[in-house]
């Protein structure tokens, strides 16, 4: 084995030029696929934090998936002649009955449970007037669910029980409305009611949509303010782990009959272009890497072709079919795991100068600097991608040099 190393770096050593731009264009491939990996991964990552955290695990909603059906067709599914055209009595909407459902939850799942009021109002403050809408909470229960206690920026969730008609107001939705801790700001439903409430705080979640929206009222006064005494339309729901969510969600569903809501299921649209966003980072990394393969495909040609002669005397010598083609893979594996190696650099080098980088958006969430995940697994994958590319594409003109005869090559040179 160790013959076959030395001439197959020899081979390598003898064209030093191609084979280090052959090992370099692997290590662009690895470099930005580690890079662009550090970078999507831990963005996504964040991302997807941000709206697990800002939110509960799980959301009962005062609705239905589907429309009730009329007792008529579930007393006879297959009856000759069918309803049509009745509507649907009008109900007040509202979860029935949320603190009984609220109390088999929690026994049921060993869960912490918050029921919300949520609606649309008018903030006015000194002649501005935003859209928000208000959360009415509890708030001893909505910390339990929620990160509002650690989202505060300024003030506590606890001021909305002892200041009356407090309110907290999103950060951006303040800054829109000019308004600090300690303003008074006039709030009015589509109802028509009007409630002169007290900011006792500002949070921040870090998505920018719910900053610029949200305020959160205490329960009693959000009902009072959209009319609406002891209703509740959400029941929100937190879980050990985020992960069993959806699962959870359907047996809740099941049992009580109200649309329940993951949180991924939620999002499932921003999720679905998370998904095609990796699809994208691996078909750019990998066409760099098909481009690096091709490199090598031709410095490996271009070798047998040179060596052909050299090929017919070590076949002459007793090298087998089977030695002569670990030679040429051997370089392969050569170019492929030197150029990972360098790539391995270049990546670390790439995700530490982004990660230096400084800056102030407001886009979906707010972000001051990149985001990157420093996972091992994309140096690994990285690396055995572009080995196991190089090698493949010197299998090739290995298997074409180890067809070789020694015979007709002479014959050939004479």
């Amino acid at each position: 084995m160790g013959l076959l190393l030395d001439i197959a770096l020899a081979h390598l050593r003898h064209r030093r030029r191609q084979s280090v731009v052959s090992m370099t264009g692997v290590a662009m491939g690895v470099g930005f696929f580690i890079a662009m990996a550090a970078l999507l991964q831990g963005s996504q990552q964040d991302f997807v934090d941000k709206m697990i955290q800002a939110g509960a695990h799980i959301v009962m909603k005062d609705e239905f998936r589907e429309a009730r059906r009329q007792p008529v067709e579930i007393a006879w599914p297959d009856a000759a002649v069918s309803l049509s055209g009745r509507k649907p009595r009008e109900e007040l909407r509202g979860i029935r009955n949320a603190p009984l459902r609220m109390a088999r939850i929690a026994h049921a799942y060993r869960l912490d449970l918050a029921p919300l009021l949520s609606g649309q109002a008018f903030l006015r403050y000194g002649g501005t007037d935003v859209a928000a809408t208000i959360l009415g909470i509890e708030p001893e229960r909505e910390r339990r669910v929620t990160r509002i206690a650690e989202d505060m920026l300024d003030g506590a969730v606890e001021n909305l029980l002892t200041v009356a008609n407090g309110i907290i107001l999103g950060e951006g939705l303040a800054r829109k409305l000019g308004a600090a801790r300690g303003d008074t700001i006039t709030a009015v439903s589509p109802t028509g009611v009007t409630l002169s409430a007290k900011v006792v705080g500002r949070f921040r979640t870090g998505v920018v949509s719910i900053d610029q929206s949200q305020a959160y009222l205490l329960l009693k006064k959000a009902q009072v303010l959209h009319n609406r005494p002891d209703v509740v339309n959400q029941i929100r729901i937190k879980l050990p782990d985020h992960r069993d969510a959806r699962a959870v969600a359907r047996e809740i569903e099941a049992a009580h009959g109200y649309r329940t809501e993951s949180w991924d299921e939620t999002n499932e649209d921003l999720l679905a272009l998370l998904v095609v966003r990796n699809i994208i980072l691996y078909i750019v990394t990998g066409a760099i890497l098909v481009v690096a393969a091709f490199g090598i495909y031709n410095i490996i040609s271009t070798v047998v072709f040179e060596k052909t002669r050299d090929i017919a005397i070590l076949k002459s010598i007793g090298l087998t079919q089977a030695d002569i083609r670990r030679i040429f893979l051997i370089e392969g594996l050569a170019v492929g795991g030197l150029g990972s190696l360098m790539g391995w650099a270049a990546g670390l080098g790439l995700t530490l100068a982004l990660g230096s980088i400084r800056f102030e958006v407001q886009a979906l969430t707010a972000m001051q600097r990149f985001t990157l995940d420093w996972s091992f697994a994309y140096y690994a994958v990285a690396g055995i991608a572009a080995t196991a590319a190089s090698t493949l594409a010197a299998y090739l003109p290995a298997r074409r040099a180890a067809a070789l005869k020694p015979v007709e090559i002479v014959r050939g040179a004479n």
